[in-house]
């Protein structure tokens, strides 16, 4: 379990994070975290707690990142009054692409591209949030203010 630390994607994951704080480290969960009400159980946290990593698209490609608190929806129409286009959910193999990142582990952080990010505004009623690390089996720590800094998201009201 302890070699999970030493896939390429947990690595990449940590040294982003050892560059902008040294004190948030990588929990291995002993249970797959691949839906936030896993990582929820595993870590003994409210769902809402969990950071869910979102990857949408525009019909012209536009990726971006909604991070959005384990217990709640992304709002679809939300989000097309952003881009005013049509929003569509890549399927696995284009997130692997962009992010570097499998579905069940993208992290918020370190990915292959850059890549705009939205942060719903529900996350900050947490003291403390976990975010996916690169893979199912593992997670960080972190505040929402911490959150927002190191993704350079934009707080936002993006939920149903």
């Amino acid at each position: 379990m302890n070699d999970l630390l030493n896939k390429n994607s947990v690595k990449i994951v940590s040294n982003f994070l050892n560059e902008f704080d040294a004190k948030i480290s990588i929990i291995l969960l002993k249970n797959t975290a691949r839906s936030a009400q896993e990582a929820a159980e595993s870590l003994n946290v409210e769902t809402g707690a969990i950071v869910k990593s979102l990857i949408f698209k525009t019909i012209n490609n536009e990726y971006f990142l909604c991070l959005v608190s384990g217990d709640k929806q992304v709002s679809l129409d939300k989000i097309y009054q952003i881009f005013k286009k049509d929003i569509i959910k890549p399927n696995a193999d284009e997130v692997k692409e962009f992010t570097g990142f499998s579905i069940g582990g993208i992290p918020p952080i370190a990915h292959k591209k850059k890549i705009k990010t939205y942060i719903d505004i529900s996350l900050n009623r947490f003291n403390k949030l976990f975010a996916a690390a690169g893979h199912p089996y593992c997670v960080f720590e972190i505040t929402f203010e911490k959150l927002c800094k190191i993704s350079d998201g934009e707080i936002i009201d993006i939920i149903s």
